[in-house]
């Protein structure tokens, strides 16, 4: 059994990230073949200071047969910003999109709440059955959608991206997360490997994914500030944003 939020910062923070964070953690368990996944040394559980307020990071991997690395991390400063990150990231063997979930929340209030299940094949486009079934969830109304960053081109058609202007809208968001989850984790138990010379094809287009990630500056300000600028790099690249192995050698 996967352990719960229980002893860790998730239960203090804002109610919406606690109920995703415990929706992401059941489904895996639900659906997926779990294994443990070791983060570099250190960097599983961090404590900074950031603008003279306490900052925890708390992250959780896990890895399946389809999965080299799911990643969801929990982070707080102080009593007034709390932080959800996740993403699942495909072994490059399998034809499958990238699922990334971020949720801001200050001031008791979400400011920023993101899912997407970002396609990484050469065209950049979801998979067929991945459009068919994302077609046909029901198409909720956010009243404060918000616009994808500079950066945003890895993002697919379905991408929600929104500032929740009520609890309504925030059991909406959680609706098309898990069901977003269902129909990738269904997906991938069902996938086969893709041939050699099509494993490079996507590899490539998860470290797309990965290097337009590692350009989001508001993290590595952040991430800067409380630790230094080369603690914040090697944790983009070897935590949030981490490159498959093949390519990681490559660059060396």
């Amino acid at each position: 059994m996967l352990e719960t939020l229980k002893s860790s910062i998730g239960e203090r923070q804002h109610p919406l990230i606690r109920q995703l964070a415990d929706l992401i953690l059941s489904s895996w368990q639900k659906y997926l073949d779990l294994s443990p996944y070791e983060l570099p040394e250190d960097l599983g559980y961090v404590e900074g200071k950031l603008e003279g307020e306490k900052l925890v990071i708390e992250n959780r991997c896990f890895q399946t047969p389809q999965f080299r690395k799911m990643h969801l991390e929990l982070a707080k400063v102080g009593r007034n910003l709390d932080i959800l990150h996740c993403v699942m990231f495909p072994k490059p063997e399998y034809a499958l999109p990238m699922f990334g979930c971020d949720i801001v929340a200050g001031g008791g209030e979400v400011s920023a709440a993101i899912a997407d299940l970002s396609p990484t094949n050469p065209e950049r486009i979801l998979p067929r059955a991945y459009q068919s079934a994302l077609q046909a969830l029901p198409s909720p109304q956010f009243a404060q959608p918000r616009p994808l960053p500079t950066w945003g081109d890895i993002f697919s058609e379905f991408c929600l991206f929104i500032r929740p202007s009520n609890q309504e809208e925030e059991t909406q968001f959680l609706a098309r997360v898990e069901s977003f989850l269902e129909i990738h984790c269904t997906q991938a138990i069902q996938s086969q490997p893709v041939p050699p010379q099509q494993q490079a094809l996507y590899s490539a287009g998860q470290r797309y994914y990965c290097t337009k990630q590692q350009k989001n500056d508001k993290t590595r300000r952040v991430l800067e500030k409380a630790f230094g600028s080369e603690w914040a790099e090697k944790y983009m690249t070897l935590v949030l944003f981490d490159l498959p192995a093949e390519e990681e050698e490559a660059q060396c």
